[in-house]
């Protein structure tokens, strides 16, 4: 059974037709080698960086942008966003703080990506 793919590796967006599994997995439409990667790992263990806000305390900065440091498994997507969601920041954090060490069990660090200095807003 085929199915079809955007590849997201890179600015071009081949449209991938990938057919087969493990060793018979065949890929077309790649430009890149990259494409053959990103179809292997798409169709047995799909995963994201996360990029979304946090609440915080602090009426100058009510929200905070913060992003996983690596990728954490599709399937966990959910799970993830239900426990940032109950996240409140309550000190002023700095891009690369950690927010959360292990989010939702993934093993993966929920971290800041703005500067909460006094009166600042400065996007990393």
């Amino acid at each position: 059974m085929a199915k079809e793919l955007i590849c997201i590796q890179c600015p071009q967006g081949c449209r991938l037709q990938v057919s087969g599994r493990g060793e018979g997995l065949k890929v077309r439409g790649n430009k890149c080698a990259r494409g053959i990667a990103y179809a292997g790992k798409e169709l047995t263990n799909p995963s994201r960086t996360l990029t979304t806000t946090v609440r915080t305390c602090f009426p100058d900065f009510p929200v905070l942008p913060v992003r996983t440091r690596g990728e954490v498994p599709l399937a966990r997507i959910f799970a993830c966003m239900e426990e940032i969601n109950a996240v409140r920041v309550e000190r002023r954090l700095r891009p690369g703080d950690v927010v959360l060490d292990r989010l939702a069990g993934t093993g993966v660090p929920l971290i800041a990506t703005a500067d909460m200095g006094e009166g600042k807003a400065v996007y990393h």
